[in-house]
């Protein structure tokens, strides 16, 4: 299991260039991190030269990238517009070229949509036609790469296309692509299935990539209000042996603290160290249940 998370914890902003990469990706191979999950988009828009430094930024702190997506509304798959699918098609192909020049394995999130979702659009026949013909397309790619796509499933207030395990096993499924698999996130699970280990057991191999959080996306162990000990015998049993990955929201405001519905400060009130040491602790404590 490599354990991981994103830039975007000490503040609440997506902005991130390759300077405070370095700065993060140090930082987190300091703190006993070995996966850095970062932003698709960020991907898709760095020239050649910057690539080849987040490559180098991997390679030097001995780093795993991850990378994630919460694609802009212009590239979604699942839209009745043929054009704007086919624009969601080009982009991540080319994200995926982008994570095949840094060595990232993973392509994770709600990338057969777009996010967050404005439900103006609810017509989940549809969509799942529209998008599993598009990611048959990208899952082509993905197999050419040795990449996974590890869709998210949501819960019922960020999506509407897959809520929970059981539809993702048949919407993928219905992709058929071997590239293509799942990613489940304890913070949607909660809410959405009705037991989250079984959901776990039952993705099994098909499961690409695990998201980590509280019932109120804090850092796992910070309230305990999941059974992590049953969560990580759940990963055990499945011989789960890829990315999980931190997503805490602790600070409200900015596009962070809005995109999440962060409406209050959940941090106590900490400071950047204090923030560090509960970073520090969680991710022992992560260790500890997942590898048992």
């Amino acid at each position: 299991m490599k354990f991981g998370i994103g830039h975007a914890y000490w503040g609440n902003t997506w902005d991130c260039d390759i300077k405070k990469y370095a700065s993060v990706g140090k930082r987190l191979a300091e703190f006993g991190f070995d996966m850095f999950e970062v932003t698709a988009d960020h991907l898709y828009h760095m020239s050649e030269q910057e690539l080849q430094e987040m490559k180098a930024i991997g390679h030097e702190y001995g780093l795993t990238f991850s990378t994630n997506s919460g694609p802009a509304k212009e590239y979604d798959l699942s839209s009745p517009d043929p054009a704007v699918r086919a624009n969601g098609a080009e982009y991540f192909k080319k994200i995926l070229e982008a994570m095949d020049v840094i060595g990232s394995p993973t392509l994770a999130g709600a990338i057969y949509s777009f996010w967050p979702c404005d439900f103006k659009y609810v017509d989940k026949e549809a969509a799942w036609e529209h998008s599993i013909e598009k990611l048959q397309e990208i899952g082509a790619v993905a197999e050419g790469l040795g990449i996974e796509c590890a869709l998210e499933v949501l819960n019922r207030n960020e999506t509407y296309i897959l809520t929970d395990c059981k539809e993702a096993m048949e919407y993928c499924d219905r992709v058929g692509s071997k590239a293509v698999n799942i990613l489940l996130d304890t913070y949607h699970m909660n809410i959405e299935e009705d037991n989250m280990c079984d959901a776990i057991r039952l993705a099994g191999d098909r499961l690409g990539h695990f998201h980590v959080g509280e019932n109120n996306r804090k850092l796992p162990g910070m309230n305990n209000s999941l059974d992590w000990a049953a969560i990580g015998q759940a990963l055990r049993d499945i011989n789960y042996q890829k990315g999980i990955v931190m997503e805490p929201f602790l600070l409200s405001g900015g596009a962070v603290g809005f995109d999440v519905r962060v409406w209050r400060d959940l941090s106590n009130g900490a400071d950047k160290e204090q923030m560090d040491e509960y970073l520090r602790a969680s991710l022992k404590f992560l260790k500890e249940k997942c590898l048992g």
